[in-house]
């Protein structure tokens, strides 16, 4: 409506002045012309002040307040102003959306650079500079006089990008990338790297996990074949003594190849994703009795076991998967310890509200160099005693799994030559008053 009015007010004016003329006759012809000019550059005037006006709107600060004024030049400014605040808010919106995309591209564990058709780095994320080694300042660098490995000049210089490239750090041992080069637009290109290190050390496990159980399977399995097929090729050619010690052989391998399965069915479903077994107060001293009962069935007689508890005790957890873990620590203890030996199991108290079962034994002893690597699948310090005393190699890997499922850790100290102790430390929330 203020649009409207205002245009009306410059129609009357402008017929004003055109009508000026013809009524000019009766004053004479110079003053009426005079009266046109005159008016005519007042409106010029008024019309330049309104521009000056708008160019110093447009000129200022984006948040300065729009000038008031009345005709056309309202419309005019009120459309500028309504065009200015719908760009800035397009610009806000695409800014804020570069910005996440930014962010989101920054916390990527994949590293990402972007490169011209001359190789130099447009952008890249924190990832791209920890795996190449770069700098934040390397940006508008010659990416290949920063990554100079020939492998990857190579391939950059194939343009043949269909196959990813392995690429293993000369600056990082032990890192080894997947990378990826996607050309887009019309010059830009795209560099992805994936850490695989990770998936090739799962893979090696894997290998020797198999390799591993393969060869721990062979040797009973060669010593039951090898048996049977002699008592199968000649029953009779045997005598009675002979044929008992083949089939105790037998027996035994057979024994230790169930072991070992079970100990894998075991460790699979502790290792199993969603693990998770059923909960509930297990009483520690009827375990640790069991616990006591099975070590010296085992020992037959030939180590001095004792089981001290300083205060009865209640766990939270799941009583089968921790009488294996504790049976595993007491079985090892008996089966590392010379005839004659001592071993202790000693359930207590710590000062910060935990527990600890505690087997200590006068055994063999292990080197400091093997501590750490006790727990692995199949870590044997000494292979040959090992199988002779019918380990399987995977007890400490379960104790392991079952302590952590139940936030539990396990602390092993141990001195060649002199025994070895071994913790299961169980936190303040485990215990049930």
């Amino acid at each position: 409506m203020n649009q409207v009015w205002g245009s009306l007010v410059w129609a009357v004016l402008l017929v004003s002045l055109l009508a000026g003329a013809p009524l000019g006759f009766f004053w004479g012809r110079e003053a009426a012309l005079e009266g046109i000019i005159g008016g005519l550059v007042l409106l010029l005037g008024w019309h330049h002040f309104q521009l000056g006006r708008l160019l110093d709107w447009l000129a200022g600060p984006m948040e300065a307040r729009v000038p008031e004024t009345v005709g056309l030049w309202d419309a005019a400014f009120a459309g500028l102003h309504r065009r200015t605040r719908i760009r800035v808010g397009e610009q806000q919106t695409l800014s804020a959306a570069l910005a996440n995309f930014s962010r989101a591209a920054q916390a990527l564990p994949d590293g990402i650079i972007v490169f011209d058709q001359h190789r130099r780095i447009d952008w890249m994320n924190h990832s791209a500079i920890k795996h190449f080694s770069l700098k934040p300042e390397d940006r508008g660098q010659v990416m290949t006089h920063l990554i100079r490995q020939p492998d990857f000049i190579a391939y950059l210089d194939s343009a043949r990008y269909d196959d990813p490239l392995v690429y293993r750090s000369e600056h990082s041992p032990g890192l080894t990338l997947l990378l990826k080069v996607i050309p887009y637009g019309e010059d830009r290109t795209l560099l992805l790297s994936h850490d695989i290190g990770h998936q090739e050390r799962l893979e090696r496990v894997r290998s020797d996990f198999i390799a591993n159980v393969s060869h721990e399977l062979k040797t009973p399995l060669t010593v039951v074949a090898g048996f049977a097929e002699m008592l199968a090729d000649d029953p009779t050619g045997y005598s009675d003594e002979e044929v008992r010690r083949y089939l105790t052989l037998i027996n035994e391998q057979s024994l230790r190849m169930r072991r070992l399965i079970e100990d894998l069915l075991t460790l699979s479903g502790l290792e199993t994703d969603g693990h998770k077994a059923a909960e509930e107060p297990v009483e520690v001293e009827p375990l640790l009795q069991t616990i006591l009962t099975e070590a010296q069935a085992l020992s037959a007689g030939r180590h001095q076991i004792s089981l001290s508890i300083d205060a009865p005790a209640v766990l939270r957890g799941c009583s089968n998967e921790l009488r294996s873990a504790f049976g595993n620590l007491a079985s090892n203890a008996v089966r590392y310890t010379p005839e004659g030996g001592r071993i202790e199991l000693t359930w207590q108290r710590t000062a910060d509200g935990g527990a600890r079962f505690v087997v200590a034994d006068t055994g063999i002893g292990v080197s400091p160099q093997h501590l750490p690597r006790l727990t692995e699948r199949f870590y044997r310090v000494d292979r040959s005693r090992s199988r002779e005393t019918g380990g399987t190699g995977l007890g400490l890997a379960i104790v392991k799994h079952v302590l952590t499922h139940h936030q539990a850790t396990l602390e092993i100290s141990s001195e060649l030559g002199s025994g070895s102790r071994f913790a299961a430390r169980f936190p303040a929330q485990r215990l049930i008053d």
